[in-house]
């Protein structure tokens, strides 16, 4: 059975389309109808080839999808639409890895990092998230699996959102990165690390909130070429998982 030819509804590609960049020439492919393969490669971890032919020739889907992420225009669609919900309450912050496929992690060509290190579980990215109270990304970083947690909320602290409170875990306890969000006007939810003598409350009951980040990352990771990177170059990884989190959280409001 082949698949639908559209998994986005018309209403959902009102909200996308102003983003797109302007056909210059010859007018481009139905967009409605690209984007929904890439969404379908994506979401079932398929080699552009083997995308259903529903959806027009693989070829037309992978240029589609890598000139747009050399564009950047599934980064800006997904920050211009977490946007659209205003400032949020309350953030969470995490990090998961993501294994790398071995056609990802062959060697590196060129000046730029691929966003592939080496960790106990082999090699691996990083993904550094910051999300709303309701579990939906606002903020998010692909770096190296070894990177701590520090690095990547450091690299993050600038382009938080304004909020009430931020929960994470033991992993983001430092002096630091407290103190800076204090200069915000956001109250850290931190718990202790057991080697701070004296240890800083933290509100337990809120702290409990802290699954709803787990869950985000999840649903992400149902994603199969999220759960997996088989992308050698990062900005197209980062493109895939900018696209699974604006149509898994934004465009499901």
């Amino acid at each position: 059975m082949s698949a639908p030819p559209f998994l986005l509804t018309p209403s959902q590609m009102r909200r996308l389309s102003p983003h797109f960049p302007r056909s210059h020439g010859v007018p481009r492919v139905d967009d409605r109808r690209v984007i929904s393969g890439i969404i379908y490669v994506i979401r079932h971890g398929l080699q552009w080839r083997d995308a259903p032919p529903a959806y027009g020739p693989h070829k037309t889907l992978y240029n589609r999808f890598v000139r747009w992420s050399r564009l950047g225009v599934f980064d800006r669609i997904f920050a211009a639409l977490a946007a659209e919900a205003g400032p949020p309450d309350r953030l969470m912050i995490d990090s998961t890895h993501l294994k790398a496929h071995r056609t990802a992690a062959s060697a590196q060509k060129g000046a730029f990092s691929r966003c592939i290190g080496r960790t106990k579980g082999g090699l691996n990215s990083k993904l550094h998230a910051v999300c709303d109270g309701q579990g939906r990304p606002v903020l998010m970083l692909l770096t190296e699996g070894q990177a701590s947690d520090h690095r990547g909320a450091a690299l993050m602290l600038p382009h938080l959102p304004p909020a009430r409170e931020l929960i994470g875990d033991r992993g983001y306890d430092s002096g630091r990165f407290r103190t800076a969000l204090q200069d915000k006007g956001i109250t850290p939810c931190i718990p202790s690390t057991r080697r701070r003598k004296l240890p800083i409350p933290h509100d337990t009951a809120l702290y409990r909130q802290r699954h709803r980040i787990e869950n985000m990352f999840g649903r992400l990771k149902d994603w199969r070429r999220i759960a997996m990177r088989y992308d050698r170059c990062a900005h197209t990884f980062f493109s895939a998982i900018t696209l699974a989190a604006t149509v898994t959280f934004w465009l499901r409001q």
